[in-house]
């Protein structure tokens, strides 16, 4: 009898101590998430991220708390992150510089991008765009070049350039002040997120020269895509990836990943909130993230070794 009472209680303890591994599916969220963001509140990353926290509000029963983590070089963030409890109430809505690109320009990091954070899912790509200025007159980047050859130095944008063309680069912050610099004709020149300039391509004082997507942007679809023109360089997309604090549990992150990949396919959503904002949508699995950061660091290694750039 007694060897029977001590199998049934070691039994009994053993369900309760197996008994959290199932309940975070079934019961999270119970309380609001807060989602640590790597980027200042207006932006677009900013804007996605509410909209779908609205989204996830309705599925789930539970607010997303938004909590921007801007500057020091997308460092703040990705500490942040990375100190976060992993107990799935704060995940982590972080860019290339973070996950990818800072681990090859500085020579200390807060962080391991590698072991510190677990992917969610990869929520877009921004769709980035070369611009002129239209007074140019500069209709494609065969003109452009033609343009830098015959006036170098003249010439100053916001972007890394190909081709050996003599362009002066100049630093901006974000896409407003590249923007603002564009129509003032200071610095005519721009590769940006194509967001930020919709409205002045559609008045015509700026023209579209070509987009870094696979594909042709369904919002402008007369500019033609980096690989027609040929380009096979180290080539990265901006994107913004959802993450977790590393050891976040598995059941959670299929959860959201699951919910917001159902959101991400509502046609509505997917029209309103990535469309028409120039940002192609992709709400993959966690393992498939994964992949693509691993392969993406190895391009930021790339990148950063051709622009000469030292850690600092």
């Amino acid at each position: 009898m007694r060897a029977r009472q001590r199998t049934i209680a070691g039994l009994l303890a053993l369900s309760v101590m197996l008994a959290p591994a199932g309940a975070p599916a079934q019961d999270y969220p119970s309380r609001p998430i807060r989602v640590l963001t790597s980027v200042g509140p207006g932006g677009t990353g900013d804007l996605f991220i509410r909209s779908l926290g609205e989204e996830l509000h309705r599925r789930l029963g539970q607010p997303l708390i938004v909590e921007p983590r801007p500057g020091g070089g997308f460092l703040i963030a990705g500490r942040a992150c990375a100190e976060a409890s992993p107990d799935g109430y704060t995940i982590c809505m972080l860019t290339g510089e973070t996950l990818s690109y800072n681990r090859f320009l500085y020579r200390q990091l807060p962080y391991d991008p590698d072991r510190d954070f677990a992917p969610i899912t990869n929520l877009f790509f921004n769709t980035q765009a070369l611009v002129v200025n239209a007074d140019l007159k500069v209709r494609s980047v065969d003109d452009l070049v033609a343009l830098a050859k015959a006036k170098p130095k003249s010439l100053s944008y916001v972007a890394p350039a190909q081709h050996g063309v003599d362009l002066v680069r100049v630093p901006f912050r974000g896409g407003a002040e590249a923007t603002a610099g564009i129509l003032s004709d200071a610095t005519p020149i721009a590769f940006f997120g194509l967001a930020n300039f919709m409205s002045y391509l559609r008045e015509g004082s700026m023209t579209g020269l070509l987009v870094d997507g696979a594909a042709r942007s369904p919002l402008f679809p007369a500019i033609p895509t980096l690989a027609e023109f040929g380009y096979r360089g180290a080539l990265t997309r901006v994107y913004f990836g959802l993450l977790g604090p590393a050891a976040m549990p598995r059941p959670m992150i299929e959860r959201l990943r699951s919910t917001i990949a159902a959101i991400v396919d509502d046609a509505t959503f997917r029209e309103q909130q990535l469309i028409s904002r120039a940002l192609e949508p992709i709400a993959d699995r966690p393992e498939e993230f994964a992949q693509f950061l691993k392969a993406d660091r190895e391009l930021a290694r790339r990148v950063v070794e051709l622009s000469g750039e030292q850690p600092r």
